[in-house]
């Protein structure tokens, strides 16, 4: 009988680690086949890691950071790795914008194509993607992903779409990774009960709760349909990860580990995910990435 399996699509080395390690190390515990497509080597990042920033690695950065990928994923307990193959773009209207190798750059054509033929080798009923609200980081690699992701979701499945991409697979659910604000603001207030400075300021936890449909200023916004994963066991896997980017993490950030291991673990252990497109007639999925779906799914 075929496998479950979760791809999850993220734009550069170590967006993997910081958004929704917990999910993907649960799923591959309990056997799910998980793939993980980077679509860019992330030549562009900076080095936020003192130790780090010497001339050997920032004149060999994407090899570097193509090993510390390689680690990442193995301790989040990544099946695969797949590199979509385009250059890091950089930061909004940065010069690296127009360079013709990057994936901002890139035919949409061709970058969909890439996704397409990944999602049918791999047979996901769940794929994982950025969010099409990203006004907060609009970076242009992120929102590619995006993009990509939505139109590929469809194509997959559509036997007059990209013929020579394997045989069709349409996967069934859609969903879409965020930082939770409910753990945001149980570190900002862990952060304040242990009498240290926190990192995140009132200001951007109330534009975050605002974004995500929750109350401010006393208005109560409707809150989007979300799954809820359960994390218990893998909640230090974040953290893990995130240290096996070294060039991109600083070892001494208050953001990633200014509280201790302990306690930062047990602050609200739980993932959340909107779900985008739902496929499996599953009318509240509100706990499980995969309830409803069938191991078998061609269009």
């Amino acid at each position: 009988m075929p496998s479950l399996c979760l791809l999850t699509v993220h734009a550069h080395p170590d967006d993997e680690a910081s958004k929704g390690a917990g999910t993907v190390a649960r799923y591959h515990a309990e056997g799910v086949n998980t793939v993980l497509v980077t679509c860019t080597g992330g030549e562009e990042g900076e080095i936020l890691n003192p130790a780090m920033d010497v001339e050997a690695v920032r004149q060999n950065l994407a090899d570097v950071r193509r090993a510390e990928l390689d680690r990442a994923a193995e301790i989040i307990g990544y099946d695969e790795v797949v590199l979509l193959g385009y250059r890091d773009s950089g930061m909004p209207d940065s010069p690296a914008n127009a360079d013709p190798r990057s994936f901002a750059a890139a035919p949409l054509d061709d970058a969909v194509g890439r996704l397409v033929a990944v999602i049918r080798r791999t047979r996901p009923q769940v794929v994982v993607t950025y969010p099409q609200e990203q006004s907060g980081y609009p970076h242009p690699d992120h929102l590619r992903v995006n993009e990509i992701s939505e139109i590929a979701f469809d194509a997959a499945g559509d036997p007059e779409l990209y013929p020579d991409a394997g045989a069709l697979w349409q996967p069934q659910r859609l969903c879409y990774v965020s930082w939770s604000v409910k753990r945001m603001r149980a570190m900002h207030e862990k952060f304040l009960e242990l009498g240290l400075e926190s990192p995140m300021s009132e200001e951007r936890l109330a534009r975050l709760l605002q974004a995500e449909g929750e109350e401010t200023d006393g208005v109560e916004r409707p809150a989007r349909p979300r799954v809820v994963v359960d994390i218990h066991g893998h909640t230090s896997v974040m953290r893990e990860a995130l240290l096996a980017h070294a060039t991109q993490v600083d070892p001494n950030s208050p953001w990633w580990f200014g509280l201790p291991s302990d306690v930062a673990d047990s602050l609200y252990p739980y993932e959340e995910y909107e779900v985008a497109r739902d496929l499996t007639g599953e009318p509240n999925p509100t706990d499980d990435l995969f309830a409803g779906v069938d191991a078998v799914t061609v269009r």
